[in-house]
């Protein structure tokens, strides 16, 4: 068989590809891999006309000094004792705006398959073989995009200044404390012209809020409607005796008093 598919990806870049086992395994097209297994192995169902075989097996791809690919493939039917051998060879060649790659080979199959009509067979083996090539070449040219997209590195990111670093609640507050002085020497703000607030309070207002750390703001009670309600308090017993001994002591005293008043007056 021979098959031709163009793929709009520089020869290099699909080379590279090509190299990679796990991009290949991506680029075969329903192709369910095997947990431990390596890169290209797995389950694949193959359509031919109205009928579908699944087939379970494994395959390889070499590079060659002259610049060729082989691919070698085994697989056997998963509900049935077809097989299918497969021996490919890849030549690429660079032409205006991508790579031509011309597929060239033999594949030997026993089993259900081979009781279906051979054009059929064809036509689903030269599907599958663009299918797969023209993923390759999507994957190389992300790959290849990736680099520009992602050209800012994390270590490039400046770093904002700790909350925790009492020089910078500092430098922050000289800062905030010049840029009040400065809007206080202009004038009243516009914004607090239809407010109703004096512009006095609104920026002693502002400077206490930007003069508070984090740490302040973060822990801060909450205020109005959402604070807290306090527990109620409730009295002891041995709050109320503490009363009631004066007190009983007060009343006998008083009338220890007035009984000897009555006697003199008598």
């Amino acid at each position: 068989m021979e098959h031709q598919v163009f793929v709009p990806v520089p020869a290099d870049r699909l080379a590279m590809a090509l190299a990679d086992p796990a991009r290949v395994a991506r680029a075969v097209p329903g192709l369910q891999q095997d947990a431990g297994a390596p890169p290209v192995a797995g389950r694949l169902k193959l359509r031919v006309g109205g009928h579908s075989v699944t087939y379970r097996g494994t395959a390889r791809v070499r590079a060659h000094e002259d610049g060729t690919y082989t691919v070698e493939g085994d697989a056997t039917e998963a509900r049935g004792t077809g097989t299918v051998k497969l021996a490919l060879t890849l030549r690429l060649a660079g032409t205006e705006g991508g790579t031509a790659v011309t597929v060239e080979g033999t594949a030997d199959a026993s089993g259900r398959i081979a009781e279906l009509p051979a054009e059929a067979v064809s036509s689903a083996a030269a599907r599958l073989l663009t299918r797969f090539l023209e993923g390759l070449g999507e994957g190389a040219q992300e790959r290849e995009e990736e680099p520009e997209a992602g050209h800012t590195s994390v270590f490039d990111a400046e770093i904002p200044p700790s909350s925790l670093d009492p020089g910078a609640d500092d430098e922050d507050g000289d800062e905030d404390g010049e840029e009040d002085a400065a809007e206080d020497a202009e004038g009243p703000a516009d914004d607090f012209a239809d407010t109703g607030v004096p512009p006095a309070e609104a920026a002693h207002a502002r400077r206490t809020m930007i003069g508070r750390s984090a740490e302040e703001v973060d822990h801060a009670p909450p205020r109005g409607r959402y604070a807290p309600v306090p527990a109620p308090q409730t009295v002891s017993a041995n709050q109320a005796l503490k009363w009631a001994a004066p007190a009983a002591a007060l009343a006998v005293a008083s009338a220890i008093v007035v009984g000897r008043a009555l006697r003199k007056r008598r």
